[in-house]
């Protein structure tokens, strides 16, 4: 395990993933930031968490349907870390490999603020788990949108389905996970970027764009990436 994740740490593919609360607009941002590194030369998937993966998308179902209560917080981080080993077995390690670049909708940050903050298990027991899950294998650049938890539910709640468990938990959870969040950035800023998502689409995406390009990239691909995120809105 430790030795797959340290190959494809050491591979040209990059890793990034996109989080923060529910509504933030992870979804929309990771697929512009997708058609920019593609419009920009760089080879590149987008995937997802809980998913990314035959079996992890099966238990995606089980974390993200049904009531409030369904599963206690240290049921929900037993069943995320089973899809997480899942994922980066079948779908981001291989990739990485391959000299891919890997942009997740959520990953391991989402456990921490998810089950770690708002679900009082605490930062040791959540890194713990991940230690052991994917032998500390942490994203090159993390993005966390971050948005004020009423405007997220209420983003959440105009766009319908059934994928609605944690919305469920309501606006305290959600702000303890927001508070997980900012935490995590300022902790590790020389891997994590805090980015304002409050604004609109466009905004929210020439931001993600420059950070990508800045952390990621050399000097020279900026403006390609910038515009193509442009295109994309």
């Amino acid at each position: 395990m430790k030795d797959t994740a340290t190959q494809a740490a050491g591979t040209p593919g990059k890793f990034i993933a996109i989080e923060g609360v529910d509504g933030a607009g992870k979804g929309v941002q990771s697929r512009i930031l997708l058609q920019a590194l593609l419009q920009a030369g760089v080879n590149c998937i987008l995937t997802r968490e809980p998913g990314g993966a035959a079996g992890a998308e099966e238990i995606r179902n089980l974390l993200v349907t049904g009531e409030a209560d369904k599963w206690d917080a240290l049921t929900e981080l037993l069943l995320i870390n089973a899809a997480r080993r899942n994922h980066l077995v079948h779908t981001i390690w291989p990739a990485l490999a391959a000299g891919t670049w890997v942009i997740s909708d959520r990953f391991a940050d989402s456990s921490r603020a998810f089950q770690g903050f708002a679900g009082d298990l605490g930062l040791e027991l959540v890194d713990d788990f991940h230690a052991k899950v994917t032998g500390n294998f942490n994203p090159e650049l993390t993005l966390i949108l971050d948005l004020e938890p009423e405007q997220s539910l209420a983003r959440t709640r105009s766009r319908g389905g059934n994928e609605d468990r944690f919305e469920k938990k309501g606006l305290h959870y959600q702000q303890r996970v927001r508070d997980g969040f900012v935490f995590l950035a300022k902790r590790s800023p020389q891997s994590h970027v805090l980015i304002n998502a409050a604004g609109t689409v466009e905004e929210v995406a020439v931001l993600v764009s420059q950070a990508v390009a800045s952390r990621l990239l050399a000097a020279h691909s900026l403006a390609a990436v910038t515009k193509g995120a442009g295109a994309e809105q």
